[in-house]
């Protein structure tokens, strides 16, 4: 609780014991550069709650235990260039809450064996770990809940982290980047984005990141990724983007979407077809609305499958319509050459108009238009089945392109 109006300078100093700065007020800045403290299992650096009027400058500091400094406010920058705080199986920097007038940096040479916790802070500046290593390994490294940055947050250009990163609420004013980063926790979330928002998003990481990317319910913004660095499990439930700055083909963001293990979910295959839509691509968007339609049929029971293997082989669901010209082009040729060469019957001769192949066919095939050629007409034998055949064929080839139709419109 001490008070002091002016700086508070410990640089260059060795202490084998904690620094203890508990709900002090310092007036100017707090200078620990190049600093050493050793105080293992222990808090090294206690200042809970401290306020400090100008920037804490730790540039160079070593710190042997925890640091922590939660609740503090700093009305400056916030420097741990070339830091390296130890604390292994605990927490190496405890900023939970803490509030910075400008930034809070860690890079470039930061290093930290423990868990770093910045949850709750709030930045109007930026915060940037570029170059920096964190490693607390079969944990989470970087555990920054509720973060409130005004401008970006930058996990790129070098960062390397042995453990999770938790983002989970955070919400970046302007850009959270991964770009070049190197992210490893495998077999667990590497990288769990549930709940956060940034106008921009840069998942270029320097390689696939080893372990889950769970983004679920984020808002991405306009969203940057390469296919040689897409993990193999991204969970993308509910996930939102604004664009994508890559958009690839289909196939390929198709590639992307597989890559999650939350079963079938309908959100993510409409959020990729809305994006192809906002670009023009409009083919694009009915492929991908095709794979989502055949991915839930693969949860569907075995007898209500058979009718989606239906409406995919004759219009793709809706999403393929050309493919009903197609199949009743066929089955028109088809029913045309065998009644031109077995003519049917006429229920009542004399009355019955000239008999015509291609029209009758028709007559069997579109269930909402006649031509006459029907009612008058009844043929035999094997004409007979054929007859059944193309008119069931017909009543299929209509109801799934009406159900195509009725798609389109509501763009699902």
């Amino acid at each position: 609780m001490a008070q002091i109006d002016g700086l508070l300078v410990l640089s260059r100093c060795h202490l084998t014991g904690p620094l203890i700065l508990n709900r002090a007020e310092i007036h100017g800045d707090l200078d620990l550069r190049d600093t050493v403290i050793t105080a293992p299992g222990a808090e090294a650096i206690s200042a809970v709650h401290v306020a400090i009027g100008g920037d804490t400058l730790c540039t160079n500091l070593a710190v042997q235990g925890g640091f922590r400094v939660s609740g503090a406010s700093i009305d400056g920058e916030f420097d741990l260039e070339g830091a390296s705080l130890s604390n292994p199986g605990g927490n190496a920097l405890d900023a939970y809450h803490i509030q910075i007038t400008e930034g809070f940096t860690f890079h470039p040479g930061f290093r930290a064996e423990g868990r770093i916790i910045l949850s709750g802070a709030t930045v109007p500046a930026a915060i940037g770990f570029c170059g920096a290593v964190l490693n607390n390994a079969g944990d989470v490294a970087l555990e920054a809940v509720d973060v409130h940055v005004t401008r970006n947050f930058d996990l790129g250009r070098g960062l390397a982290v042995n453990g999770g990163i938790k983002l989970d609420g955070s919400n970046i004013g302007t850009q959270l980047s991964f770009r070049d980063a190197t992210l490893t926790h495998p077999g667990d979330a590497a990288l769990s984005l549930r709940m956060t928002q940034a106008r921009e998003t840069d998942l270029r990481t320097q390689r696939p990141i080893d372990g889950t990317v769970d983004a679920r319910n984020a808002q991405l913004g306009t969203l940057y990724d390469t296919p040689d660095t897409w993990p193999a499990d991204i969970r993308l439930a509910e996930t939102t983007y604004d664009a994508l700055a890559s958009p690839l083909a289909a196939a390929e963001r198709l590639d992307w979407l597989r890559r999650g293990t939350d079963g079938y979910l309908p959100q993510p295959y409409e959020q990729l077809a809305a994006a192809y839509r906002r670009l023009g691509h409009e083919d694009e968007a009915r492929t991908v609305l095709l794979a989502k339609q055949r991915h839930r049929r693969a949860t569907l029971r075995p007898h209500i499958r058979v009718w989606g293997y239906i409406q995919d082989a004759t219009v793709g669901y809706g999403y393929r319509p050309l493919r009903a010209g197609l199949w009743l082009m066929a089955l028109l040729a088809c029913g045309a050459i065998f009644f031109a060469a077995h003519s049917p019957g006429p229920l009542e001769a004399g009355k019955a108009p000239p008999f015509n192949a291609v029209f009758y066919t028709l007559d069997l095939l579109v269930p909402i238009i006649t031509f006459g050629q029907e009612a008058a007409f009844a043929p035999r034998g094997v004409g007979q089945w054929l007859a059944y055949g193309l008119t069931a064929a017909g009543w299929v080839l209509a109801t799934t392109v009406t159900a195509g139709i009725s798609r389109a419109i509501s763009r699902q």
